[in-house]
């Protein structure tokens, strides 16, 4: 029997409790989880990859099946490349359902042994972000209340304030 991977991707611009969560609730279904940092074309990331790797690491130390990686293709190319049978996405809400069911069927059509497993997230999780811990941030917030416990992340931690109250800006229409 071949072993069950499953790969989580994203951005994790930063990690949040969410994103950790539905890892953590996954990993009974799998043999490993891979969870990898891809190129978004449409993001650009406010954290360095750099700190997001250490933050993932971070929350995860001490999981022998939990593996972290970062990639530069298309996600079903990557899956195939490390052997992932499975994509797991987390939803949060109907409007994530939508988009990540089109990403789903796309990814179908590319290759239909490759299944797209959702996992919703828990209530508690469902209005946490990235992009909204990353507003919090800017204007020097906590966000302790929304990344995992392990880590602790500051608007020290931003690679360029300025470049973010824009990108924030164009993101929620203001």
């Amino acid at each position: 029997m071949s072993e069950r991977i499953a790969l989580f991707p994203g951005s994790f611009d930063p990690i949040t409790k969410g994103h950790e969560s539905v890892v953590l609730r996954a990993l009974p279904m799998f043999d490993k989880i891979i969870i990898a940092i891809g190129s978004n074309t449409a993001k650009n990331s406010v954290f360095s990859l750099e700190k997001r790797i250490e933050w993932i690491k971070k929350t995860f130390e001490g999981y022998d099946n939990i593996e972290i990686c970062t990639f530069n293709s298309l996600t079903i190319d990557f899956c195939k490349q490390i052997g992932a049978k499975y994509i797991l996405r987390g939803l949060r809400n109907s409007v994530d359902f939508q988009y990540e069911r089109n990403i789903a069927r796309i990814n179908q059509e590319l290759d239909s042994e490759i299944e797209t497993i959702f996992l919703l997230t828990k209530p508690d999780d469902a209005a946490i972000s990235s992009s909204l811990v990353r507003e919090i941030l800017t204007f020097n917030g906590d966000v302790s209340k929304f990344v995992p416990e392990k880590i602790v992340i500051t608007s020290k931690d931003l690679k360029n304030a300025d470049s973010l109250v824009s990108m924030l800006k164009n993101e929620f229409g203001e």
